[in-house]
């Protein structure tokens, strides 16, 4: 399901549309975010709880390529960061993963522990020495994903996971629906 046709939409910045990623190129042709349906659906209501509050999310990444989810293992070979496509073929392949941040009503980013695809220690979610404001954006950010069947990844705050993305297949062809 496209991640457009959400309503209340969130904001998109697909990071590995454009070269402002790890990697620093872009790895998919065009900026389509999809997830599987239900997956769609449950961030659509946190969408909707967040917009009572005056914020929103912006979608970082979402279904990922089989292709794409190799190459970024074979750059990073760290299971704390990237998946291991030879493991269990990844989260985002399975159009069940998503990278979100907090927004205000502006569209403005609340500042959060690190930015995206930090491989760090202050990315973690149990981070020492973070700032009260970044860590009470973050915890508020899992606490909203959570409430709506989301679970968060401990060495990435802006990772999110279907709480049945195992049961889920890797998506064959173009993208989820």
């Amino acid at each position: 399901m496209p991640l457009l046709a959400l309503e209340p939409r969130p904001l998109l910045e697909l990071r590995y549309a454009s070269p402002y990623n790890f990697l620093g190129t872009s790895l998919y042709p065009a900026p389509d975010a999809r997830l599987r349906c239900p997956v769609a659906l449950a961030l659509q209501q946190v969408q909707r709880d967040l917009a009572a509050e005056g914020l929103g999310l912006k979608v970082w990444d979402a279904y990922r390529p089989l292709a794409v989810q190799q190459r970024m293992w074979d750059t990073i070979r760290d299971p704390r960061y990237v998946s291991d496509p030879a493991v269990n073929a990844g989260r985002h392949t399975r159009g069940t993963a998503v990278d979100v941040t907090l927004v205000d009503r502006r569209g403005k980013e609340l500042p959060m522990p690190t930015d995206f695809d930090d491989f760090s220690e202050a990315a973690h979610g149990d981070a020492a020495g973070i700032p009260m404001e970044r860590a009470t954006n973050a915890r508020r950010l899992r606490e909203a994903m959570e409430r709506r069947g989301f679970r968060s990844f401990a060495t990435e705050w802006w990772h999110f996971d279907w709480k049945d993305w195992q049961s889920l297949p890797v998506v064959s062809g173009r993208s989820p629906s």
